[in-house]
């Protein structure tokens, strides 16, 4: 559906003129009846696809009892979705909030409460962690920052996967490390294999907290319940949304005794967090995302990059990511964001990030022939632009003949 000059919605999307009205497993249907393969999950949200029965249910027993109270009482399910994440964890407490730039919002505020006077924030270049004016402000990418000057202060970004840089910006200041263990919107960039292990030391060395960012890569995402699991280390604060309810608006944050000691009743609220019905949405999830789980979306996630460089497809620079988070890098000569729509034209959603990188996060409930279906379509997309690049060449070559 198109958006028209005399829309009333605000002008800060680009949206594409599909409208969705339907979903079921892998697949979206628009308004006209067109069938899709979902290769985006709502970015990484929809995690076991759309209308699974077992979210479904719960979501809809749970609207016939209540929808909403408030913070002010007691709502035990929060304390049994609080309960999942603290066992994954090995952490102590959770607050629950409505998104993920509020979780990290969330965060900033209890590290500096811990920090008692202590208030920088070490973050990386590239990263995204929101676009409300803290979540902002620690996202170092600058043009996400143009029109919204003075950003707030308390952070020094420094380049990811450089562990120099980070101990050279250390000081009598700094309260935490902020970091995400895989950066999803700036290309999804993988770090060195030891990258979160430094970071934990040096954290420890310095009587620092470790911050990790896991709004885009928890929750199953990358094979692991939580993806700085790959590491074997314990962060100080987990944040977390996105796939947590698998698309109602729910965002966590999960930290360490020593930091929940640090905060007391009227420090944070949130008037929607934890609602009722999201927070059975989450509760299904968590049911949902067993070992065996984990296990598939690792060999699914295995199986996509393998297969994906195998093709060894003209204009893919890279293929990189972890479980089902995947980027493919494009040649320059391709525009990342034409690529993307033509694969919708053919079927297939997905998504970009970072310059030029075709971002792929399907559903945990994907089967082979659905990744046989996008494969297909991959190649068939890739050729289509291989053979418009030969006919520009082509007439170019013509057009110089004609002009001697």
């Amino acid at each position: 559906m198109e958006q028209h000059n005399n829309s009333s919605l605000l002008k800060n999307y680009n949206r594409l003129p599909v409208e969705f009205v339907k979903g079921e497993g892998s697949f979206l249907f628009d308004a006209n009846g067109k069938k899709y393969l979902d290769f985006l999950s709502g970015i990484a949200v929809t995690s076991f696809g759309h209308a699974h029965p077992h979210i479904t249910k719960a979501v809809h027993d749970q609207v016939d009892k209540i929808w909403h109270t408030s913070n002010l009482f007691e709502i035990s399910l929060q304390e049994k979705v609080a309960q999942k994440l603290t066992d994954q964890s090995k952490l102590s407490k959770v607050f629950f909030c409505n998104s993920g730039t509020e979780a990290n919002e969330a965060a900033i505020k209890f590290a500096r409460k811990f920090g008692k006077g202590k208030s920088t924030i070490i973050t990386a270049l590239g990263g995204f962690h929101g676009r409300t004016m803290g979540s902002l402000s620690a996202s170092a990418q600058y043009k996400l920052w143009q029109g919204f000057f003075p950003l707030t202060p308390g952070f020094t970004h420094v380049p990811y996967n450089d562990i120099d840089a980070i101990n050279d910006s250390i000081n009598e200041d700094t309260v935490a490390i902020m970091i995400e263990p895989i950066q999803g919107e700036n290309g999804v960039i993988v770090p060195s294999a030891d990258y979160l292990k430094k970071l934990r030391a040096i954290c420890d060395a310095n009587n620092l907290l470790l911050i990790v960012d896991e709004v885009q890569t928890g929750l199953g995402r990358t094979g692991k319940y939580f993806a700085y699991q790959w590491a074997e280390i314990q962060p100080d604060i987990i944040t977390l949304a996105k796939g947590i309810a698998n698309g109602l608006p729910l965002g966590a944050v999960i930290c360490s005794e020593k930091v929940a000691d640090a905060i007391q009743p009227g420090d944070h609220g949130s008037t929607f967090g934890g609602n009722p019905v999201a927070l059975v949405a989450a509760l299904a999830v968590s049911e949902l995302l067993t070992e065996d789980i984990l296990e598939k979306i690792q060999k699914l996630g295995d199986a996509l990059i393998s297969r994906i460089k195998n093709l060894q497809l003209e204009k893919v620079i890279d293929v990189r990511g972890c479980g089902l988070m995947v980027g493919i890098e494009l040649d320059a000569s391709i525009n990342v964001k034409d690529f993307m729509k033509e694969l919708l034209e053919n079927g297939v959603v997905t998504g970009t990030s970072g310059n030029n990188t075709l971002r792929l996060l399907p559903p945990f409930v994907i089967n082979q022939k659905e990744i046989d279906l996008f494969l297909l379509t991959l190649n068939k997309v890739v050729d289509k632009f291989r053979q418009a690049e030969v006919k520009q060449l082509q007439s170019r070559q013509v057009g110089t003949i004609i002009l001697k």
